[in-house]
C-alpha cells in the first residue's frame, strides 16, 4: 500500500467524512473514537476536536480531494471505520457509497461490504474470499508448483497428505545460527504449535510469508497481534491491500470470521486503549518495506541472515 499523508486541510475534510460514517447510527462509540484519534496521531498528524467537527456533503469532500490516490485511501479508511463495532449497518455503507460516488472511486470492497450490510452473507463471503489474500496465496501456489503441487498443498492443509522432503527442509532451519531469520522462523512454528509446510495440517508454502511477517515485525499471534499483522501486511502488499486490512477488522472487530480456521467471536476490539494506534503504526511500518513479501518472494536466501540484517535490508523500522 502506498500510504499517502494528506495536507492539513485535506485531513480535516477526511475526518469530517469518516466521522459521518462512524456516527451514521448514533454518537461515536469508544472504538470509533479511538480509531479516528489514532488516525490523527499516526497518519494525519492533526489534533482536531472530533466532537466539534461539522458534517460534510459528498460534493464538498470531492472538491477538496483532487489526488486519485488520496480519494481511494479516504474511501478505504471509511470502510475500516464502518467495522469498528460489529457488522456494517446499511446506514454506514450508504454514507460510504455516497462519498465514494462523489469522489469517483469505484471499489469492489465497498460492494462487498454492501452485501454484508444487506445480510447477503453467502454472496459476500464468496466475493470477499475470491478477491482477498487467501485467493492470492492459492493462485501463487499454483503458479509456483503447478496443479499437482497445489493439490498436494491443499491435501496437506486438510491433514490428508504429508510431504516429508518439504517438511525436512523446514526442520533443518533448527540448525541455523541463533539470531538468524530462519532460526527465528523455526522457533515461531514450534513455539506456537504450528505444523510446518509439508507436515499434515501445514500451510501451503505460498503462505509462509505471513509467518515471516510475524517474525520480522515482532507482532504476536493472539487477536491483538493478528490485528497488527493484518495492518502490517496491508502496508507492504501492492495488490488489493484493503482486503487484508478488512480481513482482520471483520474477524477481530466486526465478529465476522472470514479466516479458514475457527476464531473467537469478537467485536469492538479497538475499544482497547492504544490498540488503534498500534494497528495504524503497523500499517505505516509495513508501507515502508522495500519488497512485497506476498508477491512470489523467494525467502530461502534470506533465512541464513541475522534477523536484524534482514530487517535492515527490507527497510523495516525498529
Amino acid at each position: 500500500m502506498h500510504l499517502l499523508h494528506p495536507s492539513p486541510d485535506e485531513a480535516r475534510l477526511g475526518l469530517r467524512a469518516m466521522k459521518m460514517v462512524a456516527s451514521a447510527d448514533g454518537p461515536l462509540t469508544a472504538a470509533a473514537r479511538n480509531l479516528l484519534q489514532a488516525a490523527q496521531r499516526q497518519i494525519l498528524h492533526t489534533d482536531h476536536d472530533l466532537d466539534a467537527l461539522p458534517p460534510i456533503a459528498p460534493d464538498e469532500l470531492a472538491a477538496g480531494f483532487r489526488d486519485p490516490g488520496l480519494r481511494a485511501q479516504i474511501v478505504a479508511g471509511m470502510l475500516v471505520v464502518s467495522l469498528t463495532d460489529g457488522p456494517p449497518s446499511p446506514a454506514k455503507i450508504a454514507r460510504v457509497q455516497g462519498f465514494a460516488a462523489a469522489l469517483a472511486v469505484r471499489s469492489t470492497a465497498v460492494e462487498d461490504l454492501e452485501r454484508l450490510a444487506q445480510r447477503r452473507t453467502l454472496l459476500f463471503r464468496l466475493d470477499f474470499l475470491r478477491r482477498g489474500h487467501i485467493a492470492d496465496m492459492l493462485r501463487q501456489q499454483y503458479e509456483d508448483t503447478g496443479l499437482l503441487g497445489s493439490v498436494k498443498a491443499l491435501l496437506g492443509l486438510r491433514g490428508l497428505l504429508a510431504d516429508r522432503e518439504l517438511a525436512a527442509r523446514y526442520h533443518a532451519l533448527e540448525g541455523l545460527p541463533e539470531g538468524s531469520l530462519g532460526r527465528a522462523l523455526f522457533a515461531h512454528y514450534r513455539g506456537n504449535g504450528f505444523a510446518f509446510p509439508g507436515e499434515r495440517h501445514g500451510f501451503p508454502e505460498a503462505g509462509v510469508y505471513h509467518d515471516l511477517a510475524h517474525v520480522l515485525s515482532g507482532y504476536g499471534t493472539d487477536p491483538v497481534g493478528e490485528l497488527q499483522i493484518g495492518a502490517f501486511v496491508a502496508g507492504f502488499k501492492r495488490d488489493n491491500p484493503i482486503y487484508v486490512l478488512l480481513f482482520v477488522m471483520l474477524t477481530f472487530s466486526a465478529g465476522i470470521n472470514v479466516t479458514p480456521l475457527p476464531q473467537p467471536h469478537m467485536t469492538g476490539i479497538l475499544e482497547t486503549p492504544g490498540l488503534a494506534d498500534r494497528m495504524l503504526a503497523a500499517l505505516e511500518r509495513g508501507s515502508q518495506l522495500t519488497l512485497d513479501l506476498s508477491d512470489h518472494w523467494d525467502f530461502w536466501p534470506w533465512l541464513p541472515l541475522p534477523l536484524d540484517e534482514a530487517r535492515r535490508r527490507l527497510g523495516l523500522a525498529a
